[in-house]
Protein backbone atom coordinates (compact mmCIF):
# COMPACT_ATOMS: atom_id res chain seq x y z
CA UNK A 1 0.00 0.00 0.00
CA UNK A 2 1.24 3.85 -0.60
CA UNK A 3 -0.37 6.70 0.77
CA UNK A 4 -1.11 8.58 -2.66
CA UNK A 5 -4.01 9.86 -3.00
CA UNK A 6 -6.31 9.06 -6.18
CA UNK A 7 -5.59 11.20 -9.25
CA UNK A 8 -7.85 12.87 -11.42
CA UNK A 9 -7.64 12.41 -15.32
CA UNK A 10 -5.45 15.46 -16.50
CA UNK A 11 -8.25 16.32 -19.37
CA UNK A 12 -10.50 16.37 -16.61
CA UNK A 13 -8.86 18.53 -14.08
CA UNK A 14 -8.47 21.16 -16.82
CA UNK A 15 -12.03 21.45 -17.22
CA UNK A 16 -14.38 24.12 -15.35
CA UNK A 17 -17.81 22.54 -13.99
CA UNK A 18 -20.38 24.37 -15.65
CA UNK A 19 -21.80 27.96 -14.10
CA UNK A 20 -25.89 28.13 -14.15
CA UNK A 21 -27.08 31.72 -14.12
CA UNK A 22 -27.72 32.93 -10.29
CA UNK A 23 -31.23 32.22 -8.91
CA UNK A 24 -31.42 34.53 -5.87
CA UNK A 25 -29.91 37.63 -5.14
CA UNK A 26 -29.12 39.78 -1.82
CA UNK A 27 -32.54 41.22 -1.73
CA UNK A 28 -36.29 39.79 -2.49
CA UNK A 29 -35.85 38.73 -6.24
CA UNK A 30 -37.84 40.91 -8.10
CA UNK A 31 -36.73 39.07 -11.80
CA UNK A 32 -35.19 36.09 -12.28
CA UNK A 33 -33.74 36.86 -15.85
CA UNK A 34 -30.68 34.99 -16.10
CA UNK A 35 -31.37 31.38 -17.47
CA UNK A 36 -33.31 32.09 -20.38
CA UNK A 37 -36.57 30.46 -18.55
CA UNK A 38 -40.43 30.53 -19.84
CA UNK A 39 -41.58 32.82 -17.45
CA UNK A 40 -44.95 31.71 -18.25
CA UNK A 41 -44.27 28.62 -16.91
CA UNK A 42 -45.49 25.01 -18.78
CA UNK A 43 -48.80 24.60 -20.30
CA UNK A 44 -51.48 23.62 -17.84
CA UNK A 45 -52.05 20.41 -20.10
CA UNK A 46 -48.72 19.29 -19.29
CA UNK A 47 -48.81 19.95 -15.83
CA UNK A 48 -52.04 18.15 -15.13
CA UNK A 49 -50.32 15.35 -17.42
CA UNK A 50 -47.46 14.75 -14.71
CA UNK A 51 -50.33 15.39 -12.02
CA UNK A 52 -51.75 11.87 -13.50
CA UNK A 53 -48.34 9.91 -13.41
CA UNK A 54 -46.78 11.34 -10.04
CA UNK A 55 -48.29 7.69 -7.90
CA UNK A 56 -46.23 5.48 -10.29
CA UNK A 57 -42.66 7.13 -8.83
CA UNK A 58 -42.35 3.78 -8.02
CA UNK A 59 -41.67 2.35 -11.27
CA UNK A 60 -38.95 2.61 -13.21
CA UNK A 61 -39.93 5.07 -17.17
CA UNK A 62 -39.80 3.62 -20.22
CA UNK A 63 -36.24 4.11 -21.15
CA UNK A 64 -37.15 4.29 -24.83
CA UNK A 65 -39.40 7.41 -24.34
CA UNK A 66 -41.39 5.36 -26.79
CA UNK A 67 -43.85 7.73 -26.75
CA UNK A 68 -42.55 10.88 -26.58
CA UNK A 69 -40.68 9.76 -29.71
CA UNK A 70 -43.86 8.82 -31.41
CA UNK A 71 -45.31 11.93 -30.33
CA UNK A 72 -42.23 14.02 -31.52
CA UNK A 73 -42.38 12.27 -35.08
CA UNK A 74 -46.15 13.29 -35.21
CA UNK A 75 -45.37 17.08 -34.61
CA UNK A 76 -42.23 17.05 -37.07
CA UNK A 77 -42.83 14.36 -40.04
CA UNK A 78 -39.96 12.75 -38.63
CA UNK A 79 -39.39 9.03 -38.06
CA UNK A 80 -39.30 8.22 -34.68
CA UNK A 81 -36.81 5.67 -34.94
CA UNK A 82 -34.63 8.66 -35.55
CA UNK A 83 -35.11 10.25 -32.56
CA UNK A 84 -33.14 10.20 -29.28
CA UNK A 85 -34.43 11.62 -26.28
CA UNK A 86 -32.23 12.97 -22.95
CA UNK A 87 -31.92 14.25 -19.74
CA UNK A 88 -32.18 17.69 -21.27
CA UNK A 89 -30.19 18.46 -24.72
CA UNK A 90 -26.71 18.90 -22.59
CA UNK A 91 -27.08 15.06 -22.20
CA UNK A 92 -27.05 14.51 -26.09
CA UNK A 93 -24.42 16.91 -26.37
CA UNK A 94 -22.02 15.01 -24.00
CA UNK A 95 -23.23 11.83 -25.29
CA UNK A 96 -22.33 12.94 -28.47
CA UNK A 97 -18.84 13.99 -27.49
CA UNK A 98 -18.60 10.25 -25.50
CA UNK A 99 -19.36 8.42 -29.06
CA UNK A 100 -16.94 9.58 -30.99
CA UNK A 101 -14.09 11.31 -30.04
CA UNK A 102 -11.27 10.83 -27.52
CA UNK A 103 -8.06 11.60 -26.21
CA UNK A 104 -5.66 13.21 -29.74
CA UNK A 105 -9.01 13.91 -31.35
CA UNK A 106 -10.22 17.58 -31.99
CA UNK A 107 -13.86 18.59 -30.99
CA UNK A 108 -14.92 22.67 -32.96
CA UNK A 109 -17.34 25.38 -31.27
CA UNK A 110 -17.08 28.77 -31.93
CA UNK A 111 -15.49 31.35 -29.70
CA UNK A 112 -19.09 32.50 -27.92
CA UNK A 113 -20.89 29.52 -28.31
CA UNK A 114 -23.06 27.51 -25.22
CA UNK A 115 -20.02 26.78 -22.59
CA UNK A 116 -21.43 22.82 -22.62
CA UNK A 117 -19.59 22.53 -25.79
CA UNK A 118 -15.87 22.58 -24.26
CA UNK A 119 -16.96 20.59 -20.90
CA UNK A 120 -18.31 17.72 -23.49
CA UNK A 121 -15.10 17.85 -25.17
CA UNK A 122 -12.49 18.19 -22.23
CA UNK A 123 -14.80 15.12 -20.52
CA UNK A 124 -13.67 13.03 -23.06
CA UNK A 125 -10.16 14.06 -23.62
CA UNK A 126 -10.86 15.35 -26.77
CA UNK A 127 -9.14 19.01 -27.68
CA UNK A 128 -11.00 21.34 -27.79
CA UNK A 129 -10.87 23.94 -30.94
CA UNK A 130 -12.20 26.94 -31.14
CA UNK A 131 -12.96 29.07 -33.98
CA UNK A 132 -13.48 33.02 -33.84
CA UNK A 133 -16.36 34.30 -35.00
CA UNK A 134 -17.83 37.61 -36.73
CA UNK A 135 -19.57 39.85 -34.27
CA UNK A 136 -20.95 37.53 -32.09
CA UNK A 137 -21.92 35.33 -34.99
CA UNK A 138 -20.54 32.48 -36.22
CA UNK A 139 -17.85 32.47 -39.01
CA UNK A 140 -18.73 29.46 -41.71
CA UNK A 141 -15.87 29.69 -43.58
CA UNK A 142 -13.67 29.55 -40.48
CA UNK A 143 -15.24 26.79 -39.04
CA UNK A 144 -14.60 24.46 -42.35
CA UNK A 145 -10.90 26.09 -42.58
CA UNK A 146 -10.18 23.96 -38.55
CA UNK A 147 -11.21 21.06 -39.55
CA UNK A 148 -8.11 18.38 -39.74
CA UNK A 149 -7.72 15.07 -39.98
CA UNK A 150 -8.05 15.01 -36.67
CA UNK A 151 -11.35 16.45 -36.49
CA UNK A 152 -14.08 14.31 -34.90
CA UNK A 153 -17.02 16.83 -34.18
CA UNK A 154 -18.24 20.27 -34.69
CA UNK A 155 -20.91 21.71 -32.43
CA UNK A 156 -22.66 24.94 -33.73
CA UNK A 157 -25.79 26.40 -31.79
CA UNK A 158 -28.25 28.41 -34.54
CA UNK A 159 -29.93 30.67 -33.40
CA UNK A 160 -26.39 30.92 -30.69
CA UNK A 161 -26.47 31.28 -26.93
CA UNK A 162 -25.49 33.12 -25.29
CA UNK A 163 -25.22 35.87 -28.04
CA UNK A 164 -28.76 35.59 -29.59
CA UNK A 165 -27.35 35.55 -32.84
CA UNK A 166 -28.39 33.99 -36.23
CA UNK A 167 -27.35 32.28 -39.01
CA UNK A 168 -29.11 32.30 -42.21
CA UNK A 169 -30.29 28.70 -43.67
CA UNK A 170 -27.75 29.30 -46.87
CA UNK A 171 -24.95 29.41 -44.46
CA UNK A 172 -26.07 26.39 -42.21
CA UNK A 173 -26.72 24.32 -45.94
CA UNK A 174 -23.53 25.31 -46.46
CA UNK A 175 -21.80 24.14 -43.70
CA UNK A 176 -23.79 21.15 -44.02
CA UNK A 177 -22.54 20.41 -47.26
CA UNK A 178 -19.29 21.37 -46.56
CA UNK A 179 -18.31 19.38 -43.22
CA UNK A 180 -16.75 15.79 -44.19
CA UNK A 181 -19.02 13.08 -43.83
CA UNK A 182 -16.85 11.90 -41.05
CA UNK A 183 -17.27 14.61 -38.87
CA UNK A 184 -20.15 14.59 -36.75
CA UNK A 185 -21.81 17.98 -37.17
CA UNK A 186 -24.11 19.19 -34.58
CA UNK A 187 -26.73 21.52 -35.02
CA UNK A 188 -28.10 22.85 -31.38
CA UNK A 189 -31.24 24.15 -32.00
CA UNK A 190 -32.56 24.76 -28.43
CA UNK A 191 -34.26 28.17 -29.17
CA UNK A 192 -35.74 27.65 -32.73
CA UNK A 193 -39.23 28.36 -31.82
CA UNK A 194 -38.32 32.07 -30.95
CA UNK A 195 -36.62 32.46 -34.97
CA UNK A 196 -38.67 34.54 -37.55
CA UNK A 197 -37.66 34.18 -41.12
CA UNK A 198 -35.29 32.17 -42.85
CA UNK A 199 -34.18 29.14 -40.76
CA UNK A 200 -32.65 25.77 -41.38
CA UNK A 201 -33.82 23.65 -38.96
CA UNK A 202 -32.14 20.25 -40.12
CA UNK A 203 -34.77 17.76 -39.44
CA UNK A 204 -35.25 16.35 -42.61
CA UNK A 205 -31.16 16.53 -44.03
CA UNK A 206 -31.02 15.11 -40.31
CA UNK A 207 -32.55 11.68 -41.31
CA UNK A 208 -30.77 11.41 -44.63
CA UNK A 209 -27.40 12.22 -44.50
CA UNK A 210 -24.78 10.14 -42.20
CA UNK A 211 -23.19 12.68 -39.99
CA UNK A 212 -25.89 15.51 -38.96
CA UNK A 213 -27.32 15.52 -35.61
CA UNK A 214 -30.44 18.21 -34.25
CA UNK A 215 -30.47 18.86 -30.89
CA UNK A 216 -33.71 19.91 -29.41
CA UNK A 217 -35.05 20.91 -25.90
CA UNK A 218 -38.00 21.25 -23.82
CA UNK A 219 -36.97 23.49 -21.85
CA UNK A 220 -36.95 27.02 -23.65
CA UNK A 221 -40.44 27.60 -25.35
CA UNK A 222 -42.39 24.37 -23.60
CA UNK A 223 -41.56 26.06 -20.08
CA UNK A 224 -40.38 21.98 -18.64
CA UNK A 225 -36.83 22.88 -17.44
CA UNK A 226 -36.66 21.66 -13.94
CA UNK A 227 -38.01 18.28 -15.98
CA UNK A 228 -34.72 17.74 -18.48
CA UNK A 229 -36.02 16.57 -21.94
CA UNK A 230 -33.87 16.30 -24.50
CA UNK A 231 -34.31 15.14 -28.10
CA UNK A 232 -32.44 14.90 -30.96
CA UNK A 233 -32.63 13.44 -34.55
CA UNK A 234 -30.00 11.78 -36.45
CA UNK A 235 -29.18 9.33 -38.75
CA UNK A 236 -29.88 5.63 -37.69
CA UNK A 237 -26.26 4.56 -37.31
CA UNK A 238 -25.79 7.78 -34.87
CA UNK A 239 -28.90 6.76 -32.88
CA UNK A 240 -27.58 3.37 -32.27
CA UNK A 241 -24.49 4.76 -31.03
CA UNK A 242 -25.88 7.08 -28.58
CA UNK A 243 -27.58 4.52 -27.74
CA UNK A 244 -24.97 2.66 -26.20
CA UNK A 245 -24.02 5.75 -24.19
CA UNK A 246 -27.11 7.22 -22.98
CA UNK A 247 -28.15 6.57 -19.26
CA UNK A 248 -30.39 4.05 -18.74
CA UNK A 249 -34.05 5.23 -17.99
CA UNK A 250 -32.12 8.73 -18.71
CA UNK A 251 -36.12 10.82 -18.91
CA UNK A 252 -38.22 10.45 -16.11
CA UNK A 253 -42.21 9.41 -16.42
CA UNK A 254 -43.01 12.72 -15.51
CA UNK A 255 -41.22 14.53 -18.19
CA UNK A 256 -41.96 11.83 -20.70
CA UNK A 257 -45.77 12.64 -19.66
CA UNK A 258 -45.45 16.65 -19.67
CA UNK A 259 -43.34 16.77 -23.27
CA UNK A 260 -45.95 14.65 -24.57
CA UNK A 261 -48.85 17.26 -23.54
CA UNK A 262 -46.82 20.13 -24.11
CA UNK A 263 -46.87 19.56 -27.65
CA UNK A 264 -50.30 19.01 -27.97
CA UNK A 265 -51.06 22.56 -27.01
CA UNK A 266 -50.23 25.17 -29.28
CA UNK A 267 -52.68 27.61 -28.04
CA UNK A 268 -49.69 28.06 -24.84
CA UNK A 269 -46.85 27.19 -26.99
CA UNK A 270 -48.28 29.98 -29.56
CA UNK A 271 -48.70 32.44 -26.67
CA UNK A 272 -45.10 31.95 -25.42
CA UNK A 273 -43.91 32.89 -28.49
CA UNK A 274 -45.57 35.93 -29.39
CA UNK A 275 -45.27 37.19 -26.21
CA UNK A 276 -41.57 36.46 -26.10
CA UNK A 277 -41.07 37.84 -29.49
CA UNK A 278 -43.12 40.99 -28.67
CA UNK A 279 -41.33 42.09 -25.57
CA UNK A 280 -37.94 40.86 -27.44
CA UNK A 281 -38.96 43.95 -29.65
CA UNK A 282 -39.34 45.85 -27.01
CA UNK A 283 -36.54 45.34 -24.71
CA UNK A 284 -34.47 45.90 -27.66
CA UNK A 285 -35.53 49.18 -28.16
CA UNK A 286 -35.26 50.46 -25.01
CA UNK A 287 -31.58 49.47 -25.29
CA UNK A 288 -31.36 51.34 -28.68
CA UNK A 289 -32.13 54.24 -27.06
CA UNK A 290 -29.87 54.32 -24.63
CA UNK A 291 -26.99 53.76 -27.33
CA UNK A 292 -25.41 57.09 -26.90
CA UNK A 293 -24.33 55.80 -23.59
CA UNK A 294 -22.18 52.96 -25.36
CA UNK A 295 -24.74 50.45 -25.09
CA UNK A 296 -25.26 47.86 -28.13
CA UNK A 297 -28.42 45.25 -28.15
CA UNK A 298 -27.02 42.37 -30.62
CA UNK A 299 -30.08 41.32 -32.85
CA UNK A 300 -31.29 38.22 -31.48
CA UNK A 301 -33.55 35.50 -32.57
CA UNK A 302 -33.84 33.69 -29.22
CA UNK A 303 -35.61 34.51 -25.56
CA UNK A 304 -32.74 36.73 -24.72
CA UNK A 305 -31.00 39.98 -25.27
CA UNK A 306 -26.97 40.56 -25.51
CA UNK A 307 -26.02 43.57 -24.40
CA UNK A 308 -22.66 44.87 -25.12
CA UNK A 309 -21.35 47.88 -22.58
CA UNK A 310 -18.41 50.11 -23.96
CA UNK A 311 -14.92 49.34 -23.32
CA UNK A 312 -14.39 52.30 -20.77
CA UNK A 313 -17.07 54.09 -18.08
CA UNK A 314 -18.77 55.70 -17.15
CA UNK A 315 -21.31 52.96 -17.87
CA UNK A 316 -20.02 49.01 -17.74
CA UNK A 317 -21.05 45.61 -17.91
CA UNK A 318 -19.56 44.80 -14.53
CA UNK A 319 -21.44 47.78 -12.49
CA UNK A 320 -25.11 47.72 -14.25
CA UNK A 321 -24.48 43.98 -13.43
CA UNK A 322 -24.31 44.77 -9.77
CA UNK A 323 -26.87 47.56 -9.90
CA UNK A 324 -29.17 45.21 -10.88
CA UNK A 325 -28.86 42.81 -8.64
CA UNK A 326 -29.14 44.82 -5.95
CA UNK A 327 -32.27 46.16 -7.14
CA UNK A 328 -33.20 42.29 -7.23
CA UNK A 329 -33.08 41.98 -10.68
CA UNK A 330 -30.70 39.03 -11.92
CA UNK A 331 -29.08 38.80 -15.00
CA UNK A 332 -26.03 36.88 -16.75
CA UNK A 333 -22.84 38.19 -16.58
CA UNK A 334 -20.75 36.44 -18.88
CA UNK A 335 -17.05 37.77 -17.83
CA UNK A 336 -16.78 34.03 -17.04
CA UNK A 337 -17.25 33.32 -20.50
CA UNK A 338 -14.62 35.69 -21.84
CA UNK A 339 -17.25 38.60 -22.23
CA UNK A 340 -16.66 41.00 -19.95
CA UNK A 341 -18.42 43.54 -21.62
CA UNK A 342 -21.68 41.87 -22.24
CA UNK A 343 -24.60 40.95 -20.07
CA UNK A 344 -27.69 38.57 -21.22
CA UNK A 345 -30.92 39.15 -20.19
CA UNK A 346 -33.88 36.80 -20.62
CA UNK A 347 -37.03 38.03 -21.79
CA UNK A 348 -39.75 38.04 -18.70
CA UNK A 349 -42.98 38.56 -18.62
CA UNK A 350 -44.57 42.04 -19.10
CA UNK A 351 -43.64 43.20 -15.78
CA UNK A 352 -40.32 41.90 -15.43
CA UNK A 353 -39.22 43.03 -18.85
CA UNK A 354 -40.50 46.77 -18.59
CA UNK A 355 -38.38 46.61 -15.07
CA UNK A 356 -35.72 45.76 -15.94
CA UNK A 357 -35.74 48.26 -19.24
CA UNK A 358 -36.32 50.86 -16.46
CA UNK A 359 -33.71 49.57 -13.89
CA UNK A 360 -30.80 49.77 -17.05
CA UNK A 361 -32.65 53.15 -17.93
CA UNK A 362 -31.86 54.28 -14.56
CA UNK A 363 -28.71 52.65 -14.04
CA UNK A 364 -27.24 54.72 -17.52
CA UNK A 365 -28.89 57.94 -16.44
CA UNK A 366 -27.19 57.49 -12.43
CA UNK A 367 -23.99 57.03 -13.97
CA UNK A 368 -23.70 59.52 -16.75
Amino acid sequence: MTNAAPQIKPWIEAMHAYVPGKSSAGTPVVAKLSSNENPWGPSPMAVAAMQDVIAQGHRYPDPASTSLREALGDKYGVNPAHIICGTGSDEILHMIASAFAGPGDEIIHVRHGFAVYEGATRRVGATPVVVPDVDYTGDIDAILAAVTPATRVIYIANPNNPTGTLLPAADIRRLIAGAPSDVVLVLDCAYAEFVEGDYEDGLTLAQSLPNLIVTRTFSKIHGLAAQRIGWAVAPLPIIAALDRVRGPFNVTTTGQAAAVASLADDTHLDMVRRETIRLRAFLEGEIVALGNAGLRAIPSACNFILIEFPEGGPVTAADCNQYLFDHGIICRYLAAQNMPRCLRISIGTETETRTVAAALRDYVEGAA
